[in-house]
């Protein structure tokens, strides 16, 4: 089903941040959240979903 972006509320992007999450899409998930947060009219609300879903390095690791 395809959903207007406009129609999409905080809670919504918010279950996106979570699923990205888990899927260990961390910085996808930063997006989502941040775009939640700014949906949200309460400041400290606001702050709380950035400090759960903070932004990820953008340096990369290698492993073996």
């Amino acid at each position: 089903m395809n959903r207007d972006p406009a129609d999409l509320t905080a809670a919504d992007y918010l279950d996106g941040a979570r699923e990205m999450t888990a899927v260990n899409r961390p910085y996808l998930a930063h997006l989502l959240a941040e775009e939640a947060a700014q949906r949200t009219t309460d400041p400290a609300t606001a702050a709380g979903i950035r400090a759960t879903f903070p932004a990820p390095t953008t340096t990369r690791e290698e492993t073996d």
